[in-house]
């Protein structure tokens, strides 16, 4: 009998409209914990970082601007309830979970009352935690869902309609063409790799075929910047690179 057990990989990938990461910082004392919940929020595609007491953990918000916060409640420095008074400073609407080892109904109405978004109490599921995790982030505004519209610059493309434009000029792609695209799109101004876009495009080892990347790669350009200026970049050594138009 299949498994019921929930897995990160079955929800549907987050990114900001312009395919950017959803970035995430975790702050808990306990290394162990903070990396494994990091971990967890990596599998999601998130970017994940890390703080262990008050003062770090207000200094890598300000540094990293996260879409989401996941907070110890007990910390080193200063308390948990003070890191979010004071990150609500500079970043008023962002999402906060606690997480914590006082789950007394009073911890949970405090915690809740100072401005926390959601609470989990330790020990904890991971799976819990990242679903719930995964609910604020979509909840926030600052996401589009695997299927939405993805936005680079001038650049649009529609995952439902398969639309691509560009300074809305429509776009006519093969379907190789069109998934190379999204890729891309989904990991605008990050270098990634000929063997990622294989793993994630073609979905299988083409022995080495790398050049087949290089081909598609050479498509894509001539039709997306036939009237407009450079938008994927090869960054050499690395792979390549998509962005707006400077």
């Amino acid at each position: 009998m299949p498994s019921s057990r929930f897995s990160p990989t079955q929800l549907p990938r987050l990114t900001h409209p312009d395919g950017t990461a959803i970035k995430v910082l975790v702050v808990d004392d306990e290394p162990s914990l903070a990396e494994l919940v990091s971990m967890g929020t990596r599998m999601l595609g998130w970017e994940a970082s890390v703080a262990h007491d008050g003062p770090s953990a207000v200094e890598a918000a300000r540094k990293s601007t996260p879409d989401v916060l996941v907070l110890d409640w007990m910390l080193p420095g200063f308390e948990g309830p003070e890191v979010l008074r004071k990150v609500r400073t500079f970043l008023p609407e962002v999402p906060v979970l606690f997480l914590t080892a006082k789950d007394a109904v009073e911890d949970r109405i405090e915690g809740l009352g100072i401005g926390a978004d959601d609470y989990v109490a330790k020990p904890f599921s991971l799976e819990e935690v990242l679903l719930r995790l995964h609910k604020l982030v979509e909840r926030s505004g600052a996401t589009a869902a695997d299927g939405a519209e993805l936005v680079v610059g001038d650049l649009v493309l529609n995952s439902d309609s398969h639309d691509v434009t560009r300074a809305g000029a429509p776009i006519n792609l093969t379907a190789t063409e069109f998934e190379l695209l999204s890729y891309l799109m989904v990991n605008a101004r990050r270098v990634v790799s000929k063997t990622q876009i294989l793993d994630n495009v073609w979905h299988y080892d083409f022995g080495g075929q790398a050049n087949i990347v290089e081909l598609y790669i050479s498509y894509l350009r001539k039709k997306i910047e036939a009237d407009g200026p450079a938008m994927i970049h090869t960054v050499r050594g690395a792979g390549y690179m998509l962005k707006p138009a400077s």
